[in-house]
């Protein structure tokens, strides 16, 4: 698991294509790896990759087809800046959001504007996930926990401010941009609760050999999961 705070901007040293899918190894800067094991999970632009090879600089991963197909991870080459953190500990300080490492989909910055000291930037999420997103939650773009301004369809509005831009990749982005997004993991559980509860009736149908139903919302529901008082 990671916070969506980084710790250090990398740069991709390699990016060598085997068998259908790729290995890579980055230079991780400034980033602490006195305590990084083989086997360990580092998260580049968001993707919780694991540590195969560490030759004390940086270290190298395999990104298989299913991460690469999943991601943006497939446009970075050689000289990229990639975000990077390391897994946290059970006493690590929980600065952003629960991040899991798993890309939901890729989106893609459709504008960049300049406000007051801050920059604005619209991000166009994949139409899948769309739902997932909104005005004041959690979002973890290229592995940063941001805080999404406003929504519009698959739309959504990022302010960004200078030390956020200046600690990470953010700085880089243009429009057009593709970018790696993980919705909030609650908004997702949330989800399948909702789709995996059942009413008796639906549980008799499915004795029957019949398919349930799905679960509703209701005000119900809500306050019996504590979510209204």
């Amino acid at each position: 698991m990671f916070t969506g705070i980084i710790q250090a901007v990398g740069q991709v040293r390699r990016f060598e294509r085997r068998g259908g899918d790729v290995r890579l190894e980055v230079a991780t800067g400034k980033l602490d790896l006195a305590d990084v094991q083989l086997g360990d999970s580092i998260a580049t632009n968001g993707v919780c990759l694991t540590a195969v090879v560490l030759p004390g600089d940086g270290f190298v991963a395999d990104v298989s087809l299913e991460t690469l197909e999943r991601s943006a991870l497939k446009t970075l080459g050689p000289g990229t800046s990639v975000n990077l953190e390391k897994a946290m500990m059970p006493t690590s300080r929980l600065g952003g959001h629960i991040v899991s490492g798993h890309v939901d989909g890729v989106g893609t910055v459709r504008m960049i504007e300049q406000s007051a000291r801050s920059w604005r930037y619209r991000v166009e999420a994949p139409a899948a996930i769309a739902h997932y997103i909104a005005e004041k939650g959690s979002i973890t773009v290229d592995g940063v926990s941001l805080t999404v301004n406003a929504v519009e369809g698959a739309w959504f509005d990022l302010n960004i401010v200078p030390h956020t831009a200046q600690e990470t990749t953010i700085r880089n982005w243009q429009p057009g941009t593709l970018v790696n997004l993980e919705v909030d993991i609650i908004a997702r559980y949330l989800e399948r609760l909702l789709q995996g509860r059942q009413t008796p009736a639906d549980a008799q149908g499915l004795a029957g050999g019949q398919e349930g139903k799905a679960g509703h919302l209701t005000e119900a529901f809500l306050a019996e999961h504590g979510f209204m008082r």
